[in-house]
């Protein structure tokens, strides 16, 4: 049976990044047959096909989750900082995250890579060795790309795709719902925060940013056992995320301030612990996993996941009836939660 024409684009949170893809989106062409090829033998318009668009970390298309996503030197990363291994380690694998952000099974990647003349030898062949040991971790190949000379800056462009017949999505969160996270959080940020200053980073905090861990096998592990009804993988911070979460599924989510799980890195770069949760909420690139599910139905499996995985689940907030992301210090009321993170068009926000 064809899938039903997708709906509208997913809804999503606040900030000036966000504002612009909501205007890209405004102009694309709606409708099952938009932009739609003819095909013979009776097979179904390409567009209905489609099972999500715009707005989720993958597009699906019948049983094929497809993302994408840019790393380009001097915004995401700096030579200074990393290897040309880590480089492409840290460009895949925050790419594959987005697999994960749906609990799709990953099957290749392709890469587009813009370099200078002087890289075509040397560097960047060690580029894509980083790359290609981030996706056979995963059990991914390298399917293609395209290769460009470039004037400027050093570019990755990684496509990454996958399988999903059940995907995840971020619109399913429910009131009622408990909010998760997998893992410690601010440990990347931490690191950038240090380098920033001229320090060098803790060691776990050089670490979380040069070769973080897309949680391929977390969210499956998870998926398998139906336990997340919304999936999000935390690339622009906890507090931006989660504000996706909300917009996505129509509900308030709130975060209970004192069990966020703060990477120790991120204390250790910070003057206080208010600062030390500032990058925990707001630093973004930690990639690890963050669902609602079930109230009680997480616990009875938070030791199994560990002993499997040796990362910790953390219990970080619920979700209500209302809309936005909040946040509880205390015993006091909810707040509202600046959108934080990462902002492409509007600076470090929050």
């Amino acid at each position: 049976m064809a899938a039903p024409p997708p709906p509208g684009p997913i809804r999503l949170g606040p900030g000036p990044e966000f504002d612009l893809i909501r205007r890209f989106l405004a102009s694309a062409p709606s409708g099952p047959a938009a932009g739609a090829v003819g095909v013979g033998g009776g097979e179904a318009p390409i567009s209905s096909r489609v099972r999500v668009g715009p707005g989720d970390d993958c597009a699906i298309v019948e049983r094929i989750a497809l993302s994408t996503d840019l790393s380009i030197e001097d915004v995401h990363f700096r030579r200074a900082w990393l290897e040309p291994e880590e480089i492409g380690y840290r460009a895949t694998a925050a790419a594959l995250s987005d697999l994960a952000a749906v609990a799709a099974r990953p099957i290749g990647i392709l890469c587009s890579l813009a370099c200078a003349p002087a890289d075509a030898a040397g560097y960047a062949p060690r580029v894509v060795a980083g790359l290609h040991e981030a996706a056979s971790e995963l059990g991914a190949v390298l399917l293609g790309g395209d290769l460009a000379r470039s004037p400027g800056p050093l570019a990755l462009d990684i496509v990454v795709v996958g399988e999903a017949a059940r995907p995840v999505l971020r619109a399913g969160a429910r009131p009622g719902d408990a909010l998760w996270v997998t893992g410690e959080l601010g440990a990347a940020a931490a690191a950038v925060l240090a380098w920033q200053w001229g320090e060098s980073p803790p060691a776990a905090a050089r670490r979380a940013f040069a070769r973080p861990k897309a949680r391929v096998r977390e969210a499956l592990w998870l998926a398998e056992r139906g336990l997340p009804h919304a999936l999000i993988d935390l690339s622009d911070g906890l507090a931006g995320d989660a504000a996706h979460l909300a917009a996505a599924g129509g509900v308030r989510v709130v975060l209970d301030a004192a069990a966020i799980p703060v990477h120790p890195a991120a204390s250790a770069v910070s003057a206080n612990a208010e600062e030390a949760l500032r990058l925990a909420l707001a630093g973004g690139e930690d990639y690890e996993l963050c669902f609602a599910a079930a109230e009680g139905a997480v616990e009875a499996v938070a030791e199994a996941f560990q002993t499997a995985f040796g990362v910790m689940l953390h219990r970080v907030g619920r979700v209500e009836q209302g809309g936005g992301a909040w946040i509880r210090h205390g015993d006091g009321r909810p707040e509202p939660l600046a959108a934080g993170g990462y902002q492409h068009f509007g600076g470090q926000a929050g």
